[in-house]
């Protein structure tokens, strides 16, 4: 669900770089007793605003008071809360991590106190939900009725708990006698059971098992001739290596490996591609040397005789880089099967940011529902039907698209403002934990326009320590001229009618790039954009459209903060959240002048 929270300006979206969202409740719900909820004084209670853990609620409240300004008893009694806004507003701070400015800024209207999905808890247990209510509400304010009627739930609850016990004595003695009904029985050991896991891997596997969506990853010449080029201009790296490929598909990446001279390669696949793979090992003659291990990458083993590898391939990356979830398990075959000193191919990743205007995505996503067919009839039937607006109106259609991240492919003139890196991925050493983050983003606009989305893209490199690249680094931008890197190493042509498409909507390059002639001779480096300024890959860009688009003067400054994490409900799923505020220049200084208003918008990627 998508929301669009207008907050009071603030100076400054303050915070460290790449910190790390909240662990959230993974949405199962486990069997609870009265004992669970009987309220513990001393209960660790993790602060509201930094890492750190105290005590007790109290204690930890009394940190964010001493150590960030704000007092969220106090500030719950100054907005005169109830317990359910109270809920929101703790649950609210811990999702989307705001500072303590923003928060002191919130007002008792902000929609955010009746939005219900902040009612989920993002903490399990969280301690500071359960604070009483003397601690909130101050004696002054305590209504003799509040209190009768808390003292009525309290006589209720004893009663049920009561009942609850006398039960949980007497099901025993139910059970064993011979006349009890089969059906109570199976009814009660139904409800004991426990809830079936959920399964976030079986679609996910099922899809990748036709042929379609590897023709469209072959056929992506930046990707294949990047993994190609590297895998085989750099002999000393691979020659007499093992190598592993997870998530082999099929099987292109362990066939670079091979005939770059890899003494073995284990290719790792779960779903029914694999036999093709192997049936392709065979086919070229790399049965010998390549090993098709069918499973997840987590509950597979190596052969005897191999412990771990030198090398690890993998094609992980997803929509939005992250999407899928696949690095999780490309970390968890480095930390277990790599050895000390061995490679990531790729060993590195940069997510960027900028603006874009896109007025043909509005209208083919948007504007298109207003007037459906509006034009055809317009011809068609001109005296029958007398009126300008002659089509139907299903603007209905269009309410969600603002709820979901769009895939699309934009032009490099679309683009309005500089580029922002907002997460840096060093794929030898990050961890998993680190794949959720919360980073800070600063756009200043080229040109004037209007911006209707955030645009996301993700950058590549290959090098062969798996040192970092520096932080300046620009990848190769693709030409649109063909495949040319991939000629140059495998003699291998795409479509034409493929490149045809590709060229038609290239727009100037940022950068010129390397064939892959030059990558050979004079650099063993390997690296490429899925940028606006490179030629299309399958991935395109990700767009968050914004409800509201933002007009920019040269020189207006979108400044925020972009949080994603994975959902709640699906691992394989991303959930993204953007704050940002609009600074336009004063006409005469060319000073920056003070935002209006915090805007906040969430989405989904799946």
């Amino acid at each position: 669900m998508s929301v669009n929270i207008t907050l009071p300006p603030t100076n400054q979206l303050s915070g460290p770089e790449d910190s790390e969202l909240e662990t959230s409740s993974d949405g199962t719900q486990e069997e609870e007793t009265f004992s669970d909820w009987v309220d513990e004084n001393e209960t660790p209670t993790q602060s509201l605003f930094d890492e750190t853990t105290h005590p007790s609620a109290l204690k930890a409240v009394a940190h964010d008071r001493e150590a960030h300004g704000v007092d969220i008893v106090e500030l719950g009694n100054n907005l005169k809360l109830d317990f359910l806004k109270r809920v929101r507003l703790i649950n609210y701070i811990r999702k989307s991590q705001s500072t303590p400015a923003e928060i002191l800024g919130l007002k008792a209207d902000n929609p955010l106190f009746s939005d219900d999905a902040h009612l989920r808890p993002v903490v399990e247990d969280d301690p500071l939900l359960l604070l009483g209510n003397d601690e909130w509400t101050d004696d002054e304010d305590d209504k003799p009725g509040d209190n009768k009627k808390i003292a009525e739930m309290e006589q209720e609850f004893d009663k049920i708990r009561a009942r609850f016990e006398d039960l949980g004595r007497r099901v025993p003695e139910l059970l064993s006698e011979s006349e009890a009904p089969q059906d109570m029985a199976a009814s009660i050991s139904s409800e004991a059971a426990p809830a079936k896991p959920r399964d976030d891997d079986t679609h996910y596997f099922d899809s990748y098992s036709y042929n379609e969506i590897h023709a469209v990853m072959i056929q992506d010449s930046v990707r294949t001739s990047s993994y190609a080029t590297f895998i085989l201009s750099n002999p000393e790296i691979f020659k007499d290596a093992v190598v592993m490929d997870v998530g082999c598909g099929s099987g292109i990446l362990s066939m670079f490996a091979a005939r770059a001279g890899a003494r073995k390669v284990f290719a790792i696949e779960a779903s029914a591609i694999g036999l093709k793979a192997e049936q392709n090992f065979k086919d070229n003659g790399y049965e010998d040397t390549i090993t098709l291990i069918r499973g997840k990458v987590e509950s597979i083993s190596l052969p005897d005789g191999y412990t771990h590898v030198d090398v690890i391939i993998s094609e992980w990356m997803g929509y939005c880089l992250l999407y899928e979830s696949m690095l999780d398990s490309v970390l968890f075959a480095r930390d277990k099967f790599l050895r000390a000193g061995g490679l990531m191919a790729p060993s590195q990743c940069r997510i960027m940011v900028n603006l874009v205007e896109a007025p043909s995505v509005i209208k083919e996503n948007v504007t298109f529902w207003d007037n459906v067919y509006g034009k055809y009839f317009h011809l068609l039937l001109p005296l029958i039907i007398p009126t300008a607006h002659v089509g139907f109106n299903m603007s209905s259609m269009a309410k969600e698209v603002y709820d979901d991240a769009l895939i699309e492919v934009v032009s490099a003139d679309a683009v309005l403002t500089n580029d922002d890196l907002i997460k840096d991925i060093p794929i030898q050493r990050v961890t998993p934990k680190n794949l959720d983050f919360s980073s800070p983003f600063v756009l200043t606009a080229t040109r004037p326009g209007k911006a209707h989305a955030l645009l996301l893209y993700f950058d590549t490199w290959f090098t062969t320590d798996g040192t970092d690249v520096p932080p300046d680094a620009e990848p190769t931008i693709a030409k649109g001229e063909g495949d040319v890197v991939t000629t140059d190493v495998l003699q291998i042509k795409a479509r034409p009618e493929l490149v045809a498409r590709r060229k038609s909507s290239m727009g100037p390059l940022r950068k010129k790039s390397m064939s892959g002639e030059e990558l050979i001779k004079d650099g063993k480096e390997v690296s490429f954009s899925t940028g606006p300024a490179s030629m299309p890959t399958h991935w395109k860009q990700t767009l968050f459209l914004f409800r509201n688009p933002v007009d920019l003067k040269e020189g207006t400054c979108v400044s925020g903060r972009l949080h994603m994490r994975k959902s709640e409900t699906n691992s394989r799923e991303l959930d993204a959240e953007i704050h940002f505020k609009v600074q336009h220049p004063d006409l005469h200084t060319k000073e920056l002048t003070p935002a209006k208003e915090t805007v906040v918008q969430s989405y989904k990627i799946r």
